[in-house]
């Protein structure tokens, strides 16, 4: 298939070799709440990659200083040239992070000069993990326009337009999961009802089951309950579809993307959740603006660090 106008031009790494010395490339970092992943390329294709486990959440100063000395025993870090990174947290316009809800005491912590300061010389830029995501599934996906939504403990995900993020890092992320959806909603951890992360994240599916059985339901057993076509976990499964179709739809009335793709680790687990979102999506269809299709995401967990990567070939 013809690559579209806009695509990213990314080349395909091949295996690092043992023994071999990387030579000037770009870095990929996706920074979690309890993971961080490394991705190095190098001009020739060449990659190198490595993770390690935060310890119990302590103070941003130290958490630093784990990334540091992680970094000084990674063999692709010599000659990174761009770095990438993907963050869970929320940036402000003056780089400071104003939220993080896994490790608060990095809030109001300088990110720009923090990540600078860990990789003199090279350009460093970074951006929301769900929009890098989006990146990183268009690219796979050869679609220059998508829209991704990834559904797990929240709900995040990205648009992607002409092969670039929208709106773009340097005018913040693409919070699909403050979309309001209900009005009349559960409350959101932002201050609002109806966030579509209210209604659709996983835990919010679990406690809108829990409501409708009267009794406490965990992922074991609504993936149990939708086996047996409970009515409780169908009902609980429905309003979730609905609500992310609702987005979807709602997205594509204004920005248009070619496809939308569903993923995140709830998703993955609810193999069901796809198609009744996607039966949604087909009853908001009106005349002569068709939504788009829907399919599931490619990536998995890979989609940020991806991301990350594609963000650094971009600077």
């Amino acid at each position: 298939m013809p690559r579209r106008t806009g695509r990213l031009n990314v080349r395909a790494p091949r295996d690092q070799q043992p023994g071999a010395v990387m030579a000037p490339g770009c870095l990929g970092i996706d920074i979690g709440g309890t993971k961080v992943a490394f991705r190095a390329e190098t001009d020739d294709g060449r990659t190198e990659e490595s993770s390690f486990t935060w310890g119990p959440h302590r103070d941003a100063d130290r958490d630093l200083a784990d990334l540091a000395g992680h970094l000084k025993e990674f063999p692709g870090r010599s000659g990174i040239r761009a770095v990438g990174v993907a963050m869970p947290a929320t940036v402000g316009p003056d780089e400071r992070i104003t939220a993080w809800p896994s490790r608060p005491a990095w809030t109001g912590l300088a990110l720009g000069p923090a990540l600078r300061a860990l990789f003199p010389g090279a350009a460093v830029a970074w951006a929301d993990d769900g929009d890098l995501g989006a990146l990183a599934e268009a690219d796979a996906a050869d679609c220059a326009h998508l829209l991704y939504v990834g559904v797990g403990t929240g709900v995040g995900g990205g648009l992607v337009l002409n092969g670039r993020l929208c709106p773009g890092p340097a005018r913040g992320s693409f919070e699909i999961g403050h979309l309001v959806v209900d009005q009349d909603g559960p409350a959101c951890v932002c201050g609002r009802r109806g966030c579509l992360q209210a209604t659709a994240s996983g835990p919010a599916t679990l406690a809108h089951a829990t409501a409708l059985r009267g009794a406490p339901v965990t992922f074991d057993d609504l993936r149990t309950g939708l086996r047996d076509h409970l009515p409780w976990a169908v009902a609980a499964l429905d309003r979730t579809a609905r609500a992310l179709a609702t987005a979807v739809a709602g997205v594509s009335e204004l920005l248009h993307p070619e496809r939308a793709l569903l993923g995140g680790g709830f998703a993955a687990g609810i193999p069901a959740l796809l198609e009744a979102v996607t039966t949604h999506l087909t009853t908001l269809t009106r005349p002569g603006h068709p939504t788009p299709p829907l399919g599931p995401a490619h990536l998995g967990g890979l989609s940020s660090l991806r991301g990350a990567l594609l963000l650094a070939r971009q600077l």
